[in-house]
């Protein structure tokens, strides 16, 4: 898809998004959506944001070259604020990335300033794609390397850190975790809460930003701002801390054999994200359409009728995976991972896929090294879909095994260089679901 292409598709999307008005409230429907874990005051936000429009932010620290889909839920909260006519600023953070967050056990590695820069750019692309550009409320981009650049240490600990009790910053759960480690934490990430209430204050007094978003793992850094923001200012400001999405059975969203679902498709291709949303569980479906779609409250419970119902069909499953995967990758990338997907399981012509799509589709798959000439029993066995040469013939024998949805009719058959789809790649397939890839050198 060429770039002007995109961006009118991206425009496209962002219009066709509206918050639901079976609500009396935007704040009615962020709560039953599940994006509201912790705050500041319920009723007081609850009239702010029903109110005259108000500046509002999320910070990202560029900490990795992409976001994933932990920022996405907080780009979604972003963009249904700025469906109802508040002003998103969208910060990405040059400063506190050089640093980076406290996490629970250990130290972070850290990052070149040219690193962290080259991130900031990548960043503040992503955060754009999702955020209406256009209009009275357009998005506006900021980097707190602005303003914390230019202050000296001095200034900053005689300015800023005196407002800060060092007794209040130890209860702060992150750093309560990290000094009851055996690594400890040092200085630098101690002071990472500082810098962020550095942020929302001044925000506040750039932009008259009253809030704050972030996961409630943040509750103290979202705090930290609000204080000193009291401090200072004399001036209230206000937080939602969203909740950290865990699947039903306990374990951390997003996680896949320890690779974070990224939204850049070089680090997570198209296929692979709409193969996660595709796999999700019957009980964790229905909490994710909520989150992550702004399909409204009627078509979610349609959905749910028939997960309870019909659950063999899947259908939340696939209308997830289609909202969402056109809202991170576009259409056609979404159309090339459902056709992957559907011709795979010989239900499609794979020839028709690009290989880029069959590279991606193909990754997620056992693989086997092969060219023109090699046994298709010994890529079986090579490929892990039997665990023998014996059982390799067996299936083939009784007609269970396949390549490229054709089967293979016999035991001594050979791969030939003309099923290598795009000179390289062929697909094996023993029964209705069991597949591998086979990948020329």
């Amino acid at each position: 898809m060429t770039g002007v292409s995109a961006t009118s598709e991206r425009t496209e999307i962002l219009a066709s998004q509206r918050n639901d008005d079976s609500f009396a409230t935007l704040w009615e429907e962020l709560k039953w959506r599940g994006l509201v874990h912790v705050s500041t005051d319920e009723q007081t936000l609850a009239d702010l944001l029903a109110g005259e429009p108000i500046t509002y932010y999320c910070g990202f620290d560029p900490t990795a070259p992409s976001l994933h889909l932990g920022n996405l839920v907080q780009l979604l909260l972003l963009r249904r604020l700025q469906i109802a006519g508040h002003q998103p600023l969208g910060l990405v953070g040059g400063s506190t990335g050089l640093i980076g967050d406290p996490r629970p056990t250990a130290e972070r590695t850290l990052n070149s300033r040219d690193t962290v820069a080259e991130w900031v750019t990548r960043l503040q692309g992503q955060v754009s794609r999702f955020l209406s550009g256009e209009g009275e409320n357009a998005v506006r981009l900021v980097n707190n390397l602005d303003w914390t650049a230019p202050l000296s240490a001095i200034d900053f600990l005689r300015d800023v850190g005196k407002h800060f009790r060092v007794g209040t910053m130890l209860k702060k759960d992150a750093v309560a975790a990290r000094l009851n480690s055996e690594a400890g934490i040092s200085y630098t990430e101690f002071s990472y809460q500082v810098l962020q209430g550095f942020d929302f204050l001044e925000l506040f007094r750039q932009y008259r930003c009253v809030l704050q978003t972030g996961g409630s793992d943040q509750w103290g850094n979202l705090t930290s701002g609000t204080d000193l923001i009291r401090k200072v200012e004399g001036a209230t400001a206000h937080a939602i801390g969203t909740p950290l999405i865990t699947n039903s059975d306990g374990t951390k969203f997003g996680k896949s054999e320890g690779n974070a679902i990224w939204l850049d498709p070089e680090m997570c291709s198209p296929y692979r994200f709409y193969q996660f949303w595709l796999n999700q569980a019957d009980a964790d479906v229905v909490d994710r359409l909520k989150v992550f779609t702004f399909l409204n409250r009627a078509e979610i419970e349609e959905l749910e009728l028939l997960v309870a119902e019909e659950p063999f069909r899947r259908a939340a499953q696939k209308r997830l995976a289609l909202e969402v995967t056109t809202l991170v990758h576009g259409a056609e990338a979404t159309q090339a991972a459902i056709d992957a997907s559907e011709a795979l399981f010989g239900r499609g012509e794979l020839a028709s896929l690009d290989a880029d799509t069959l590279h991606a589709a193909l990754a997620e798959l056992p693989r086997a090294s092969g060219s023109g000439g090699a046994g298709i029993a010994q890529l079986l066995v090579d490929s892990g879909l039997v665990a023998s040469a014996s059982e390799a013939r067996r299936a083939i024998s009784q007609g269970g095994v396949y390549v490229n949805n054709s089967a293979v009719t016999s035991e001594d058959q050979v791969l030939a260089s003309a099923d290598l789809l795009h000179g390289r790649y062929a697909v094996l397939r023993r029964g209705k679901k069991t597949l591998a890839g086979v990948v020329a050198g």
